[in-house]
């Protein structure tokens, strides 16, 4: 018996929507029918992805936000919702890295990691959620489905040399996945978490063919790395409605590597 999901009439805001893993969730969730709101600092590159997306019949919109900025998601998150209607999935994609020992880390540093991965995920979902909140209020009980999907990463489940600080984020990001997903799940909210392990994407594409790229990739459980669409049926299966008895989940799609 053949089984698929239907994301048709519902509307996903992706963060980070611009390149990577991003893009290719935009992708996934417009293949599978939903209307797609592209959102990153790079406007240019989000309205050649809505091309894209379009030509292939989907239907897409982009917004500008610079999560590290309040007022950018505030505003960005009313635009989604002005141009494509209530937002009932955001896929809270949006982080950023620096590959550094622990003893050589900056400020700068510290706060660049943080500012995009902690604060700005926190503020996304906390900004979709109020309105998602209000929807379900003034729902019939039982009705509301709104899905909140973090993308957290294997380093916040496992220690990783030179990027510390970008762990110590990622691990944030599960504890706060937790925090929403209680507080809300009460009210038809579901929250969870995707931790991708190493995934080959056109920013770290050039990587895996250098020395130290091989000696990664030696060190993975099956010397391989992911491709971005092998997260394409967990994202659907936790953006659809029928995950609705997953919530607080911190799932690694990462081959195994986090054991």
């Amino acid at each position: 018996m053949a089984y698929s999901i239907d994301l048709s009439g519902r509307v996903a805001l992706v963060t980070g929507a611009s390149s990577g893993l991003g893009a290719q969730f935009a992708r996934t969730l417009s293949r599978s029918g939903a209307t797609v709101v592209l959102a990153s600092r790079r406007v240019e590159k989000l309205e050649a992805l809505r091309a894209e997306l379009q030509a292939q019949g989907g239907t897409a919109h982009v917004v500008a936000m610079d999560v590290t900025v309040l007022s950018s998601i505030q505003a960005a998150v009313a635009q989604a919702e002005q141009q494509a209607g209530p937002i009932d999935i955001l896929v809270n994609n949006s982080g950023v890295s620096t590959t550094q020992r622990v003893q050589d880390v900056s400020e700068a540093d510290f706060d660049f990691t943080f500012d995009t991965n902690v604060k700005g995920s926190f503020f996304v979902a906390q900004e979709v959620g109020k309105r998602m909140l209000a929807r379900a209020k003034g729902a019939a009980p039982g009705t509301f489905s709104g899905r909140i999907i973090n993308i957290a990463s294997v380093a916040g489940l496992k220690v990783l040399p030179q990027i510390g600080v970008y762990c110590m984020s990622k691990a944030a990001v599960v504890q706060m996945t937790k925090v929403f997903a209680m507080e809300w799940g009460r009210f038809g909210i579901n929250v969870n978490a995707i931790c991708p392990g190493y995934i080959d994407t056109e920013i770290n594409h050039h990587h895996w063919g250098t020395e130290q790229g091989q000696k990664l990739v030696n060190m993975l459980p099956r010397k391989r790395v992911g491709e971005p669409k092998d997260l394409d049926a967990l994202l659907v299966m936790l953006a659809s409605s029928e995950s609705g008895f997953v919530n607080g989940a911190i799932i690694a799609a990462d081959d195994g590597f986090a054991l």
